[in-house]
């Protein structure tokens, strides 16, 4: 009897433990049919699902590794850096007018460390100096800048300018200061010969000298003087504006760095005075630098018409450079030598305002 009682309550609890279970496990389901279901990430073409973006897809968590390195990952995600533009502005070395030598590194440098080993002083003697490096990136040749690698590197010094030609010594400066820094990087350096870069040299000065020119016109007050802040305010209203080197003004170029189309020039005692309306002038001198100037911005019509326009408000009169007034015939004169003038530098692939040539006619 009590043998059977305890195998009928054995069988009774395992019925009940059976039925709990089943209970439980049903629950689960009901509850798990319930919640909302997740959505599994696919790739999404977004040329083809105008609208629909990753931003409004619910998504699991996933790993950093998606995006990869150099790839634009998901948010959060660490992305590489993009390089620097390359330098447009600034001078840049030309075959033409400079000497060059060419630097052979056997690994590409960066910018930064090629920032630390150039040579401190950008001049040897009169000439200046330029180092350029050949982008890893683009192929492109531009001045060291930081955050790129270069794998190449070039240096040059100019052959002449308004203070004469390279010399032997010039030269000899500049083959120092590009030897100590390509030692420094660990660069094998090739230089032009010096007897045929101070041939060329001379040959190239000769012809700047023969087709340098600077044109000026004196405007020379009728009456009374002027004030200083008389004629500022008259510079003013005809476009110029105060240069960088006291007693003069200028009317800039269309260029941010161009040189200025013309220039506006007086005593510079005058422009020290405490008072602009105290200090007095007689004379001014309107130019405009040949070499430097674009032929396509018509400096020779702007510097005959602010001349013109100058003398009727300040009731002056224009001279030549031995106190004559200028007549009519004078200048279309000047005009047909300018022509010739920018005919012969274009002929030298160096026309007047290029980068290159405002580098000779410095």
């Amino acid at each position: 009897m009590n043998h059977s009682l305890t195998l009928y309550l054995a069988i009774l609890g395992g019925i009940v433990l059976a039925a709990v279970v089943a209970h439980g496990a049903w629950t689960a389901r009901r509850a798990a049919a319930n919640q909302p279901r997740r959505a599994t990430l696919e790739p999404i073409d977004s040329s083809m699902q105008p609208g629909l973006s990753l931003d409004n897809v619910p998504t699991e968590p996933m790993d950093d590794s998606v995006g990869g390195p150099g790839r634009p990952g998901l948010a959060g995600e660490p992305t590489e850096p993009s390089l620097p533009p390359v330098r447009k502005g600034g001078p840049r070395l030309d075959a033409l007018v400079d000497a060059i030598a060419t630097l052979t590194i056997e690994s590409p440098l960066s910018g930064d460390h090629i920032l630390l080993h150039l040579p401190p002083t950008r001049r040897a003697g009169s000439k200046p100096v330029l180092v350029e490096g050949l982008r890893a990136d683009c192929g492109e040749w531009e001045p060291p800048q930081a955050g790129v690698l270069y794998t190449e590197l070039q240096g040059g010094v100019l052959l002449a300018n308004r203070t004469g030609s390279l010399n032997e010594i010039e030269y000899s400066e500049f083959v120092q200061k590009l030897q100590t820094m390509a030692d420094v990087l660990g660069a094998a350096v090739e230089f032009p010969d010096m007897l045929d870069v101070v041939a060329r040299a001379r040959e190239l000065d000769a012809f700047a000298g023969a087709h340098d020119a600077q044109l000026a016109m004196r405007l020379a007050a009728k009456g009374s003087a002027w004030s200083l802040g008389y004629v500022q305010q008259q510079a003013a209203r005809h476009g110029f504006v105060p240069g960088v080197l006291p007693g003069r003004f200028v009317l800039p170029g269309a260029e941010e760095g161009s040189p200025p189309v013309l220039t506006l020039q007086f005593d510079a005692q005058a422009a020290f005075a405490e008072d602009a309306d105290q200090a007095t002038l007689r004379e001014l001198l309107l130019c405009f630098d040949v070499p430097q100037t674009a032929s396509e911005l018509a400096p020779f019509k702007a510097w005959c018409a602010a001349g013109e326009a100058l003398c009727l408000t300040m009731d002056a009169v224009m001279l030549d450079d031995q106190g004559q007034p200028f007549s009519p015939a004078a200048f279309a004169m000047i005009e047909g030598e300018l022509d010739k003038l920018y005919v012969a530098l274009a002929a030298r692939d160096l026309a007047a305002g290029a980068a290159s040539t405002r580098r000779l006619f410095s």
